[in-house]
């Protein structure tokens, strides 16, 4: 369980970065918000991914055994 969280939250970071820095045409055709030919940032998505990135930090670290 902690190990899905803390996976979940790297991916979640690295889509708000890619939605910070990369205008909806240079995004690869799979992620969700593709517009090609498009100079939009996603604000709204990036912020999203990166509470979701916190979120996934913080389960994990709760999440499991009481290893520490």
């Amino acid at each position: 369980m902690r190990l899905l969280a803390y996976l979940l939250a790297i991916l979640c970071a690295v889509a708000a970065v890619m939605y910070f820095a990369m205008p909806a045409g240079s995004l690869p055709e799979f992620v969700p918000g593709y517009i090609a030919g498009s100079d939009h940032i996603h604000v709204k998505r990036a912020a999203i991914a990166a509470v979701a990135a916190v979120v996934f930090l913080v389960l994990g670290r709760f999440a499991g055994g009481s290893r520490r």
